[in-house]
């Protein structure tokens, strides 16, 4: 959408272009290609490295040619989230935009702000030429979204900046000087299907209208996880009357707290009144459980057709790991200073079924790397032990804070002197580029910051309008004064 009324006009305007553009994670071809061209249209030397990222440098304004480099860096890629009842196909179709209050939204979907402002802001600098700054190299990665594969395959010499600003933050007036490392696990049971046996009754459970988020920044927030929470029912019910399970799906995204799920499973039919009758009570316990955070979950159980199940030490087994492997925060910060961060957690974040395996992805953070070691190894062992075959990546590195920044030192003055009040130095429990940056380039001096969102990679997601407008005056004043 364009609306004249947003603020900055030129940071809008590129945001509806860019939401204009299909960029799923690992198919943003047709982004990659825009920003090329609009780096070449306008006589600025860019660059594509092998991975896909995409670097366009603007000489600085007469007489700051001396002034340090800085790089402007963010993600290119989007979380592609819906409501099972819109129709879109993220590789095809442009997001719909709206403006609610103060909140712009997308209508049934992400709205591509994470990180889609980030690219726009950049792309509004590279475009103005009324704005002070030294030299400046945008970067725009691909691929963070589900494994910062572009700052992964970046080589060490791509960029040349001294310093560097990431434009993937999500509150504004707080500026990130650390984030958490991550690991994610994969564990998969391989099966034959079988004939449930005689006399059995089919029951489908399902679970929607959980809010779901950011599986890092709010897996503090005490939000339901619909495939722990129908997790829950399924053990005990295997627990009271035996079960088979035919089918399970909950969550699509490693780095998304699942919203919605549906379990498929048969139980002694002597026993399905008791089951509809347990479920009943479990859907009421769960709604007064979570009554702050989850206030539109809706819990459904009806009779399914016979169909073959999983076989059943298969079918036991995974219900004991999928309830035994914790999920939310494992530990809190112990510096004094953050002890409000979270350290180290674990989102169980998807699990989907075929007639010959099932899929288990769940995703370990933490800003201490020998306890990210230990949370993966705690979580691989729950599925070994019941018979999975485990698959972990390598991760990310955390990033350390530095003390003595002087990006963050300008950072803090410029927003001090700008809205006269001091703004909140951070660490974060997300994982940012940023860390993959420190390891390639350990002498980059770094910070984050953003406009503020809210329901990150959920249909949910919102911009807070206002605050970009303040974010693009921090930024510019930053760039003035480095």
């Amino acid at each position: 959408m364009t609306n004249t009324n947003l603020k900055p006009a030129r940071v809008f305007e590129q945001f509806a272009k860019i939401n204009s553009i299909p960029r799923p994670s690992k198919k943003e071809e047709q982004m990659i290609e825009y920003l090329k061209s609009f780096g070449q249209q306008r006589g600025l030397e860019t660059v594509t490295d092998e991975t896909g990222n995409v670097l366009i440098r603007k000489p600085a304004t007469p007489g700051m040619e001396q002034r340090p480099t800085v790089i402007l860096q963010s993600h290119m890629d989007m979380v592609c989230e819906k409501l099972p009842e819109v129709d879109i196909d993220f590789e095809k179709d442009p997001i719909q935009t709206y403006v609610d209050g103060e909140w712009m939204r997308a209508k049934g979907t992400t709205l591509g702000a994470d990180d889609g402002i980030g690219c726009a802001i950049e792309l509004a600098i590279l475009d103005s030429d009324d704005i002070e700054h030294g030299p400046i190299e945008c970067v725009f990665t691909r691929d963070e979204e589900t494994g910062l594969t572009g700052a992964e395959g970046m080589k060490p010499g791509f960029m040349t900046g001294q310093m560097l600003i990431n434009l993937d933050s999500e509150d504004e007036g707080q500026i990130f000087v650390s984030c958490a490392g991550g690991r994610n696990t994969t564990a998969t049971f391989r099966f034959e299907k079988e004939t449930a046996p005689e006399g059995w009754f089919f029951v489908k459970a399902s679970l929607k209208g959980l809010i779901g988020g950011h599986s890092g920044d709010d897996i503090n927030k005490k939000r339901a996880n619909a495939l722990k929470v129908l997790t829950r029912f399924l053990y005990q019910t295997q627990e009271r009357y035996g079960l088979r399970l035919a089918s399970f799906t909950a969550g699509r995204l490693h780095n998304a707290i699942p919203r919605d799920g549906i379990a498929v499973f048969a139980v002694p039919t002597d026993k399905k009144e008791n089951v509809r009758a347990d479920w009943n009570v479990f859907a009421v316990q769960v709604e007064e459980e979570y009554h702050v955070t989850e206030k539109t979950m809706q819990f459904h159980m009806e009779s399914a057709e016979p169909q073959k199940v999983i076989p059943e030490q298969v079918s036991t087994r995974m219900v004991q790991a999928l309830q035994a492997v914790d999920n939310g925060v494992f530990a809190m910060c112990q510096d004094e200073e953050i002890a409000w961060l979270v350290e180290t957690s674990n989102n169980v974040a998807s699990i989907t079924t075929t007639d010959c395996e099932a899929v288990v992805v769940a995703s370990q953070r933490s800003n201490v790397m020998s306890a990210l070691d230990n949370q993966a190894a705690t979580v691989k062992a729950a599925f070994q032990l019941a018979g999975a075959e485990v698959v972990q990546g390598d991760g990310y590195p955390a990033w350390k804070m530095n003390p003595d920044s002087k990006l963050t030192k300008v950072a803090v003055d410029s927003y001090r002197r700008l809205f006269g009040k001091d703004p909140l130095v951070l660490g974060i429990h997300a994982g940012l580029e940023c860390g993959l940056f420190s390891a390639k380039y350990p002498e980059l001096d770094m910070v984050s910051f953003g406009p503020t969102l809210r329901g990150v990679h959920s249909p949910d997601e919102r911009l807070l309008i206002p605050t970009v407008q303040m974010v693009w005056d921090h930024l510019l004043d930053i760039l003035k004064n480095i």
